[in-house]
């Protein structure tokens, strides 16, 4: 039986906290499983299933997972913000999850597990993210864009090349253009973090904002300048709509910052646009214009001030 609650301690499994306690005899603190500080050796860890019984025998409560109180942070969601602040730190070389999970002290699996559930997306997906927000400023800003894709973390050109346009709804030089000679149709809706706008050309969607006004629209014409822009709700709105309610409850942890849970959010619009398959909706190009080229989807945007406060 110890040895399954070593196990659990060892995995930081958030799933034993209120069901048992362990304590350490070298430091005579105890702890809840999924605290998040080093594991001591397996023959300094002792084992309790009442916090009263581990205090009895004269061990204190650890200040850092504060397992006496149940207003207590959540560590899950403490490990996935830790993660996702390293994500952000390291945007040009984006850590490995053996990397990701070291400092953190937790197993790549545990942290993948953990990760997907309170932010909703993977950390590799979520640096995807960062690389491709960071990609077009890169780009917005005149930089060469094979230059820019390295400065945005991307490994080698020919990687991101497969599949840019669909990706991107372009390719990178015509978006470093302003979406010259592209007609984007988008759609504005309701989502569970505000307003939500999806806006796709012909090869794919080339933004998915988030935000609490009608300035979303504006934004729009700012990324893409050069392009041609129109309102397109009756050929948007019902299948984002669809999807919408299928990400119900899904959404990222409440209590992660404002900036991560839209980032997170977005990612999630965007694989979900990534995993329709060909041939079961239509593109905007076909909805708009009849043609008959079949696309899968692409690029997210963030549009959210940070929120760490």
């Amino acid at each position: 039986m110890d040895d399954d609650l070593w196990q659990a301690a060892v995995e930081r499994d958030a799933l034993y906290d209120g069901f048992f306690v362990f304590a350490v005899r070298t430091t005579g603190v105890y702890c809840r499983p999924s605290c998040p500080a080093r594991r001591p050796k397996r023959e300094n860890a002792v084992f309790f299933d009442r916090l009263e019984a581990a205090e009895r025998t004269g061990f204190r409560t650890c200040k850092r997972c504060q397992p006496q109180d149940p207003a207590a942070p959540d560590s899950c969601v403490a490990l996935a913000w830790l993660a996702c602040d390293l994500i952000e730190a390291n945007a040009e070389d984006p850590p490995t999850l053996a990397k990701l999970g070291s400092p953190l002290y937790v197993s790549p699996h545990h942290l993948q597990r953990t990760f997907k559930h309170i932010v909703g997306v993977t950390p590799h997906q979520y640096a995807e993210a960062h690389c491709a927000a960071r990609l077009k400023v890169c780009l917005k800003e005149g930089e060469p864009v094979t230059y820019a894709l390295y400065e945005a973390g991307y490994g080698s050109s020919s990687r991101f090349y497969e599949g840019a346009s669909e990706r991107f709804g372009m390719m990178p030089a015509t978006y470093r253009k302003g979406g010259r000679g592209m007609r984007i149709g988008y759609t504005v809706v309701g989502c569970p973090l505000g307003l939500l706008l999806v806006g796709a050309t012909d090869k794919g969607v080339c933004a998915v904002y988030l935000g609490d006004s009608e300035e979303l629209e504006s934004e729009l014409g700012n990324e893409y300048p050069a392009a041609e822009i129109r309102c397109d709700d009756s050929a948007f709105g019902p299948w984002v709509d669809t999807l919408l309610r299928r990400l119900d409850g899904t959404q990222p942890h409440a209590d992660l910052p404002l900036d991560v849970r839209a980032t997170a959010f977005q990612r999630r619009v965007w694989e979900e646009l990534v995993a329709i398959p060909r041939g079961e909706t239509r593109t905007y190009g076909e909805i708009s214009h009849g043609e008959a080229s079949l696309s899968r989807f692409g690029p997210l945007r963030r549009s959210v001030s940070l929120a760490f406060e």
